[in-house]
């Protein structure tokens, strides 16, 4: 039985500033919190190149220890967009198939939820998109 419960956010999906759709939230998100823990749907590696003639190819991360697999994060978990200046981090757990979202720092209420899309909030890669 949990010993602590934190409350989760409300969030939702609308038009974004940044391209498509993103991720906000209705209301306040303090650092540190637990925005979403989304549940992953892992896809074999040799899956990968049909993945990439679908539309599924924007939306899928590199998945598994060696970065062997793909996988689609459920719930929002595909719909964060990409920030060299996130607000929040995603951090995979392999073994149990989620993926976490956490605030990398207060997030006010209406405002996007982003993540870098690096792995690391202070990671500078490139992307298959062009960054704006």
């Amino acid at each position: 039985m949990l010993q602590y419960m934190q409350q989760i956010p409300s969030l939702y999906i609308t038009d974004s500033e940044l391209g498509g759709r993103g991720v906000f939230s209705s209301s306040p998100i303090e650092k540190g919190s637990i925005i979403e823990i989304a549940p992953v749907l892992v896809i074999p590696g040799s899956e990968r190149d049909l993945l990439d003639k679908t539309i599924i190819h924007d939306y899928y991360f590199i998945w598994g220890l060696q970065d062997q697999q793909a996988a689609l994060i459920l719930g929002n978990g595909s719909i964060y967009n990409h920030s060299f200046k996130p607000n929040a981090e995603y951090r995979p757990d392999f073994e149990g198939q989620t993926m976490s979202f956490f605030a990398l720092m207060e997030i006010e209420a209406g405002q996007e939820i982003t993540v870098n899309y690096n792995g690391t909030p202070d990671g500078k890669g490139r992307f298959w998109f062009h960054e704006s």
